[in-house]
């Protein structure tokens, strides 16, 4: 796996999958600013698979995950007050989570993505300021974690899977392993 992300981290050790991280510092995650928004993720996915040299018996799973609202991304936020416009421009709407993954091998690389429909209640401005002082969600997409406190108290309506709203599509990631007949 080569992901800083704990979340996703936690989220293979849940599939049984024995792994090791292994991390390639500054890989750029650029992406071409005409290519369509669905497919970003899977963009980003294999930039950062590219760079690792596999021997022969490795496999190794990189992913990305955006957070889009009317076709627009919004990315890690900077600070506090970007956090905080983030929610503000998530509550009371729907949005998407998009993830792509890359499994590759020394003699292929797969891709995919997963899509989730994510719907938040009306936030009121205390409880964001609440949420981003307290639990500092700089290192997440759309500055948001489902599993922190704003998930259990904002999120309304989730349509697809929560553990691609996390990081990790995992039983998408399950699904096509078995596909390419890797055994877990």
């Amino acid at each position: 796996m080569a992901s800083n992300s704990p979340r996703r981290r936690e989220l293979l050790a849940g599939l049984g999958v024995s792994y090791e991280v292994r991390i390639i510092d500054g890989i750029d995650e650029s992406y071409p600013h005409n290519l369509p928004v669905a497919e970003i993720p899977v963009f980003i996915s294999q930039k950062k698979a590219e760079p690792y040299i596999l021997a022969d018996s490795e496999l190794l799973i990189t992913a990305d995950t955006i957070v889009c609202l009317d076709n627009q991304v919004l990315g890690k936020p900077k600070d506090d007050a970007e956090a905080c416009q983030m929610l503000t421009m998530l509550s009371g709407r729907t949005h998407q989570v998009i993830t792509g993954v890359t499994i590759k091998t020394t003699e292929w690389a797969h891709s995919f993505s997963c899509t989730s429909d994510v719907t938040f209640a009306q936030l009121t401005e205390q409880e964001i300021d609440h949420y981003v002082k307290t639990y500092h969600p700089l290192d997440k997409a759309g500055a948001y974690g489902i599993q922190e406190w704003i998930g259990y108290i904002g999120v309304t309506r989730l349509e697809g899977s929560y553990f691609n709203v996390m990081g990790l599509p995992v039983q998408r990631l399950y699904s096509e392993l078995k596909k390419l007949n890797i055994k877990i």
